[in-house]
């Protein structure tokens, strides 16, 4: 695929909260779901398994940081996790805040709705994610963000 052809290497996917030179950390609207970050490989490849292995525990350790700092912040009943890439055969990760309340639970965010939520989530407040991140990414990589 052509890099201006993918809509993941053609824009930031998101409001960028933290990049690197390997990722970054975007948060998108939920809609009628709960907000959400999406950590997104910066070099256009499709699979995990395209990376080697160094890559890929860096990958993942700022997924795990971004699932620390969602939590810290929005205290949420659960985070799901999904590497899906049908759409957009771009590697990419959603981290995603649910509630027991929300529309979609405990089905996916994807998925019909199932009730009104009892309460709609806007986005976190962006200097508290930032700093949340921030703080989860230090301990994740031992200091080294």
């Amino acid at each position: 695929m052509a890099a201006g052809a993918c809509e993941l290497c053609g824009s930031p996917g998101g409001e960028v909260f933290w990049q690197d030179e390997r990722c970054r950390v975007v948060q998108v609207a939920g809609g009628d779901a709960a907000p959400c970050c999406r950590v997104i490989w910066t070099a256009h490849v499709a699979e995990m398994t395209d990376l080697g292995g160094a890559d890929r525990r860096h990958l993942m350790s700022v997924v795990c940081a971004v699932e620390a700092a969602l939590r810290a912040v929005l205290r949420p009943d659960k985070i799901n996790l999904a590497s899906l890439g049908n759409q957009v055969p771009h590697l990419h990760w959603h981290v995603i805040p649910r509630w027991r309340d929300d529309a979609h639970f405990p089905g996916t965010v994807w998925g019909a709705a199932r009730r009104t939520a009892a309460v709609l989530r806007g986005a976190a407040d962006p200097a508290r994610l930032r700093a949340a991140l921030e703080q989860a990414l230090a301990e994740e990589q031992g200091g080294e963000t």
